[in-house]
């Protein structure tokens, strides 16, 4: 069973830059890509950022340019580095590792 840990959540005011932090237990972390998720209340869950094993990244066209996506593979951690953070970034933030784990999300409070 493989276990995702989401960090890095909290309250912050708009304009702001959080990162956040996905320590992953599987041994096969660096050959597997790795995805950060959102969902806002009412909202279904969307892909937000995507990064490969070769560090190739893919991003929603809401949070291009604002949002970066990364990994260690030596520490099995994928981080989301959000700068410039709005109200509608406002949701639990998931990281996957698109083979059905899940980790149970953090915070991201965004105020005006």
């Amino acid at each position: 069973q493989v276990r995702l840990e989401e960090s890095g959540g909290d309250l912050v005011q708009a304009g702001k830059s959080l990162r956040l932090s996905c320590k992953s237990s599987e041994m096969r972390f660096a050959a597997l890509p790795m995805h950060w998720y959102r969902q806002a209340p009412g909202n279904e869950r969307e892909l937000v950022a995507s990064i490969g094993r070769l560090g190739n990244t893919n991003y929603a066209d809401s949070v291009k340019g604002r949002f970066t996506i990364s990994r260690d593979n030596a520490k099995n951690t994928v981080f989301l580095q959000m700068n410039s953070l709005t109200p509608e970034d406002t949701a639990l933030y998931y990281c996957t590792n698109g083979r059905g784990s899940w980790g149970q999300g953090t915070q991201v409070t965004v105020s005006s």
